[in-house]
């Protein structure tokens, strides 16, 4: 599992999901289990949108020197850049948490099959199983390259 997975599973407060023999995929203990994740991601991101607003409200002087003025601009400018990418993964959070609500969750959008518990945990917001990411991902590439 990689480090983001495990920090998001960390961010959420719960352990690598353990299915018990027999138990039905996406039961309500699995929901709940993702629901977390899915919250404390959200709430995470939340958190650092309203610190970058107030640290670019306190932090915006008017340098006398034009070259702490543009090193000041550049550092707004990545931290709006980092913020317009998790406002979009925000979304994706958002729509993954309504699948939640309506049972289509762990289902891959393509095939119907199941995208599997260790997959989620570490792309929560995954919507297509490993084998039709990849066969996108290399139609992707033929489509550039």
């Amino acid at each position: 599992m990689t480090n983001a997975s495990l920090s998001l599973l960390a961010l959420a407060g719960v352990e690598p999901y353990q299915p018990k023999e027999g138990e039905e995929y996406m039961n309500e203990e699995q929901v709940l289990h993702f629901r977390k994740i899915l919250q404390a991601w959200h709430d995470q991101i939340r958190e650092e949108t309203s610190r970058t607003v107030a640290h670019m409200q306190d932090e915006a002087s008017n340098f006398p020197d034009p070259a702490d003025r543009a090193t000041q601009e550049e550092e707004f400018s990545l931290e709006l850049r980092t913020r317009d990418r998790e406002r979009k993964l925000m979304k994706k959070i958002e729509h993954t948490l309504k699948k939640l609500d309506t049972e289509d969750f762990g289902y891959c959008e393509s095939c119907g099959v199941e995208i599997g518990i260790r997959r989620l945990e570490a792309r929560p917001t995954a919507d297509l199983c490993i084998d039709c990411k990849t066969l996108a991902e290399i139609r992707e590439k033929q489509m550039v390259g």
